[in-house]
């Protein structure tokens, strides 16, 4: 028994969330989602990780930043599309939204201190598991100010399931991480937040570590340490609200895979993680299915010359051939991840860059149109 259709889904969630790995195209189908959603009388806001332009041009916008921004309807009618609802875009911008979580969530007296540390710009910008948790930070926040009726969020691209639903566990245990707390003490206890390694008298740890990261940045580690020694509860307050959202009864995952053998098995260990963690799978949507080609098309080639016709001939049999694989993909995952729904969305002939297009791959997500 198969469960409920996307259409549902996006008539009755609150909040979805696009998963899988890079370059399936989870971006373009989140804002294609949301796009569905508006048009079945939702408020839908959709917001990106994918720092491309193309998403911004996809949805008839110059840019996109850190806060939502309506696509006009005016806009929306030039390309002969009408929504029923509003439809807003954000992209995630990683050093706006960690500033605006220290502006909010640390004493007036440490904020400036904070937002000029070097670890905290390095932290902020680069360090792995930033953008993961800072993505589900914001998302709560969408969650509590967003008078949107569906928030769909694209999440950063990952090779495993656990590097995104784990991420921000890890930067919370860093934050209050005891051995780095140990290994520090002398300055923290003293209130020197200087961490010259003459300080610590000639310890080991200290200077192993100094050497391999050097002494200005174990400095500046201390020092960020020590000014957010006290928001590490606040920070795990909001990671227990955010978990608590995902796992809610409003929340649901949408997971998004390719079509070849590595994407089909990466797809498979995802949909595993997602039903191990008791999280809702609302759908699988299997992305740039390659179509079988008419069958005219080789009498289409008759009368022609080679090399030309060679080449024509060519490439049907590739095609034919990549069509048979990714209709055996479908079936695995479709055994695999039953009984939830899944979809096909074809190989486009071109990128994804207007609204039309990106019309027509929603058109596919709620079954309007289907690969034959």
């Amino acid at each position: 028994m198969s469960g409920p259709s996307l259409e549902e889904v996006l008539r009755r969630r609150r909040v979805l969330v696009c998963v899988g790995a890079g370059g399936v195209g989870k971006t373009t189908l989140a804002a294609a989602a949301a796009m569905q959603a508006a048009a079945l009388g939702r408020s839908a806001l959709v917001c990106t990780i994918d720092p491309a332009r193309r998403l911004a041009n996809a949805l008839g916008l110059t840019w996109l930043g850190n806060t939502p921004t309506e696509v006009k309807p005016e806009v929306l009618a030039r390309a002969g599309i009408t929504l029923k609802a509003p439809l807003q875009a954000m992209m995630l911008d990683l050093k706006a939204s960690w500033d605006d979580l220290i502006q909010r969530q640390a004493p007036p007296a440490q904020r400036e201190r904070i937002l000029q540390n070097r670890f905290y710009q390095t932290l902020s910008t680069v360090l792995a598991g930033s953008q993961e948790y800072i993505a589900l930070e914001r998302l709560g926040q969408l969650r509590e100010r967003s008078d949107a009726e569906l928030i769909v969020l694209d999440t950063p691209p990952t090779a495993h399931a656990l590097d995104f639903l784990d991420a921000p566990s890890r930067i919370l245990d860093f934050l209050d991480n005891e051995a780095a707390r140990w290994l520090l003490d002398p300055a923290l206890r003293a209130g020197r937040l200087s961490l010259r390694l003459a300080r610590w008298g000639g310890g080991v740890a200290a200077k192993t570590i100094g050497r391999i990261i050097g002494g200005d940045t174990l400095e500046e580690l201390a020092a960020f340490l020590g000014a957010v020694s006290g928001m590490n509860e606040n920070f795990r307050e909001r990671a227990r609200a955010v978990r608590s959202l995902l796992s809610s009864s409003e929340t649901g995952f949408l997971l998004v895979a390719g079509a070849s053998p590595e994407r089909r098995e990466e797809a498979l260990r995802f949909h595993a993680v997602l039903g191990d963690r008791g999280l809702q799978r609302d759908g699988v949507v299997v992305n740039r299915v390659q179509e079988e080609p008419p069958a005219s098309a080789d009498a289409e080639t008759e009368g022609l010359s080679d090399p030309l016709r060679g080449a024509l001939v060519r490439t049907l049999g590739e095609a034919r051939a990549l069509a048979e694989r990714d209709r055996l993909s479908i079936r695995l995952l479709r055994e695999g991840t039953a009984p939830v729904p899944l979809i096909a969305v074809p190989r486009f002939s071109s990128e994804i860059h207007d609204l039309p297009a990106l019309w027509r791959a929603g058109s596919y997500l709620l079954g309007e149109a289907a690969i034959l």
